[in-house]
This record gives C-alpha cells, structure tokens and sequence, in this order.
C-alpha cells in the first residue's frame, strides 16, 4: 500500500483581496475555527491564484470555475465557500453603445476567468487584450480596448468612470442555461488525505457560518484590503456574492457547474475528465 504524503506543519490557503472572500475566510485565518491544521492565508488576485493553481503551488485555494476546469487533475472543489449565483454575472462595459464586439478589441481580467470564457461563448471572434481586473475600466476610459470585461466591485462601480452596460454575461448565462453562474471555487489538493479535505471542508463552512454570526467582526479585516472601496460597495458586494449556495453548492450548483464544464470542454478550453467535480463523502 502507498502511504499518503506526510501532512505539513500548517497549510497555505489562497484566496482574492475581494470583500466576499476577506468575509466568508476572515474566521478561518484567524483561528476563530477549528482546523484540521493551523492555516495561513495567502492574499493575492484572482488571475494569480489561477496561475499558481495550474502548478499545484497551494494545497487549498480559490480559483475561478473556468481554471479549475484545467486542474482537475491537481485539486477537488469543495462544496462550501465558492461563488455562485444570479445576478452575479461580469459585465461588458464601453464608453458608448456598441452593436457588436466580434472584431473589436476587449480588455480582459485574464485568459483563466471564468468571465472570459463566457465572452467567448457569446463574442468568438472579439480580440483580447489581457490585464489585471482592476486595470480594464481604466483602459476601456483611455480608449486602448473597445471594450472591457469587468468583475468583482468593477460592477458597482463603472458608471463612476463614465462607462455604459453592453452586455450582463450573467444575465446572458441564466436566461440560457436557466441556472446560476458559477465563477469562483474553493478547490483542494487532490493528494490530501481525505480526512483532511472533509475537515477543510467543514472548517471553511463554519468559517462563514461564524462571519455570518458576528458579522461586525470580520468588518477591519475586509476594509484592510478593500482597495479604495467604499463601505457601501463593500456591503453590497458581500451582499451579492455571499448566499446560499457559499455554504453548500447543492444540487442546482452542481447542474450548473457541469453545464459550464460541458461548454468548456466543446469550446476547447478544457480537457474532458472523469474524476468527481466535488469533494465526496
């Protein structure tokens, strides 16, 4: 029999500077919850942590849906502390209305969003001009891209640029699919014990369980990193990104995680697998 890899003496756990994620881990960073094994929060952007993701660099991580679909091989989703939902969805943003944005060049927040991969599904032939998320409205504002590709706190925020709606890919996605956009998942390294994953699981369950409780607590943490965000954004985007499915992906969330695989996997993007999306058991 092969013995499992000897554990570490604590675990990295990756996630963005982004308010939904400061909130649902905030208790799991700071010791407010049992852990399988005393963790240390890593904070960076999304578009690295999918980066790190496909070199296994972190044992517990989240990642947008559409990378994870590129490291199943690596990592498992857990059910609990993911971003799904409706109403969620990244936007496409212009200085002025535009009929068409095959063609046209749009700014994106990174070849591994789940975001881009929706831009695809509805504009094949836009041409891409990769950025991080928060330089894309700016760029869009100097008129280097046509167009831009925005999530996170961007949604709230872009009329304050003077940008205007083209297209809510969310919108575009339910009104499709008839089911909720994932975007992002908490995913764990595939050579953990399993009895380790079961406990993460859990542990980032009570995490935002405990955040939902005492929800002033976690308030100095979020504000540390919220960039220049307001306090009302902030809320709001707790709010949206926060719900339901954050606690337990459920069986809707699972339909439409597999959906957003099998369109992946007819896109090309993503390789077709066998192994479970979701952690078992």
């Amino acid at each position: 029999m092969t013995a499992s890899p000897a554990l570490p003496a604590s675990l990295q756990l990756g996630y963005s500077f982004c308010p939904n994620d400061t909130f649902i881990f905030y208790a799991l960073a700071h010791g407010r919850v049992p852990t399988p094994l005393p963790v240390r929060e890593v904070l960076e952007d999304v578009q690295t942590l999918n980066e790190w993701a496909a070199q296994g660099q972190l044992p517990i991580t989240k990642i947008s849906y559409r990378a994870y679909l590129s490291v199943m091989d690596r990592y498992v989703a857990l059910r609990s502390g993911g971003a799904l939902g409706r109403g969620v969805g990244p936007l496409v943003v212009a200085r002025a209305p535009l009929d068409d944005l095959n063609g046209r060049v749009v700014a994106s927040p990174g070849h591994l969003t789940t975001a881009e991969l929706l831009l695809r599904m509805v504009y094949p032939e836009a041409q891409l001009r990769r950025m991080r998320y928060d330089e894309v409205m700016p760029a869009v504002e100097r008129g280097e891209a046509d167009a831009g590709l925005i999530i996170h706190e961007s949604r709230f925020t872009y009329p304050q640029h003077g940008l205007v709606k083209l297209l809510d890919l969310g919108a575009w996605w339910e009104q499709d699919t008839g089911l909720p956009l994932p975007l992002g998942a908490i995913l764990v390294r595939r050579d953990l014990p399993h009895e380790t994953q079961l406990a993460l699981q859990d542990a980032v369950r009570a995490s935002l369980d405990y955040a939902w409780a005492h929800p002033q607590e976690p308030k100095a943490y979020i504000r540390q990193h919220a960039l220049e965000m307001s306090d009302e954004v902030m809320q709001a985007h707790i709010d949206l990104y926060v719900n339901p499915y954050s606690r337990d992906v459920g069986e809707e969330g699972e339909r439409a995680v597999q959906e957003l695989y099998r369109r992946a996997v007819q896109l090309g993007a993503a390789p077709q697998s066998d192994l479970p999306l979701f952690l078992e058991g």
